[in-house]
């Protein structure tokens, strides 16, 4: 079980989600530099006394999930586009994770019900001894009532301190899973509704990493990367953006990045894309599951 002091940080973390994520949607307008509302965000975070959790996912249309912009970035929000904005917090290791869809575009208003709806509906059926895989078929039923798919390889994901993800998920499709919610639990509850085939496939492109299994680096710089790294980030994920931020050599990062997924020390997470190429929304909530149901924690 957490801890009343535990609690009242994961409280905190929720609040600076919400208070931020509701900023930065006022940022995605047509041709806003992804790069500056990445950056905008996280010094917000820092700035309402969180430090960041992972890096801002910003995905655009048919992108699902782990794109975040480069230190170099030249790309703008395209006209008419469907924007997903991705934010993690953390208080003392204890984080909020919450996101949003925009659709400049007019069109897509349905496609963004559909997921916002399921999101509801799973908070609605959250509550100790419910299995994860009953909280996936409700996702699923909603998403399909408004005529859409759920990205099926997608999932929300249990939290502990210092984790973002636990080991636990939450599916958007039914599954047998039998773990139970119990009493203190964690979850980010994350459905994903597309108009494509209803998954997604990894692409060769890869902006955030994380720690997976320290070990040892060639270069002298190389090995203040890694230190950096432990001392800043932990087991979080962290952005490519940040240490050539840092360090001031892409030389020596991309050098250090390089050996260390080939050693294994690192966990890729690629852009993730919808495999027919199909429009993305994406609805997310931070909630602590209680006695009667659950608190959500990033409104």
């Amino acid at each position: 079980m957490l801890s009343d002091n535990d609690i009242s940080d994961f409280r905190k973390a929720g609040k600076i989600t919400a208070k931020v994520l509701k900023e930065v949607e006022k940022l995605v307008i047509a041709g806003e530099s992804l790069f500056d509302i990445a950056e905008t965000a996280e010094k917000m975070i820092v700035d309402e006394g969180g430090k960041i959790a992972f890096p801002v996912n910003i995905g655009i249309n048919s992108t699902a999930a782990h794109y975040t912009p480069g230190v170099d970035e030249k790309e703008t929000v395209p006209d008419d586009a469907v924007v997903k904005i991705d934010i993690g917090v953390r208080v003392n290791d204890c984080i909020g994770d919450s996101a949003t869809t925009v659709d400049l575009s007019g069109k897509q208003e349905k496609l963004l019900e559909a997921s916002r709806a399921a999101l509801e509906k799973a908070i609605q059926a959250i509550k100790p001894g419910v299995k994860v895989g009953e909280i996936g078929g409700v996702i699923e039923s909603t998403i399909k009532e408004y005529g859409f798919k759920p990205i099926a390889n997608l999932t929300g994901h249990k939290i502990e301190k210092g984790l973002l993800h636990a080991g636990v998920e939450i599916p958007n499709v039914k599954t047998p899973d039998p773990y139970e919610l119990k009493e203190g639990d964690v979850f980010a509850i994350e459905p994903f509704a597309t108009n494509g085939k209803g998954y997604v496939n990894d692409t060769d492109e890869v902006r955030i990493f994380s720690l997976h299994a320290p070990g040892n680096v060639r270069m002298r710089q190389g090995r203040k990367v890694l230190i950096h790294i432990l001392d800043n980030y932990g087991l979080l994920p962290f952005a490519e953006r940040w240490l050539h931020k840092e360090f001031k050599s892409k030389l020596i990062v991309n050098a250090t990045i390089r050996e260390m997924v080939e050693k294994g020390m690192l966990k890729t997470y690629p852009v993730l894309k919808e495999a027919g190429d199909g429009i993305v929304a994406q609805f997310e909530h931070t909630v602590l599951v209680n006695k009667d149901g659950c608190e959500v924690l990033t409104k």
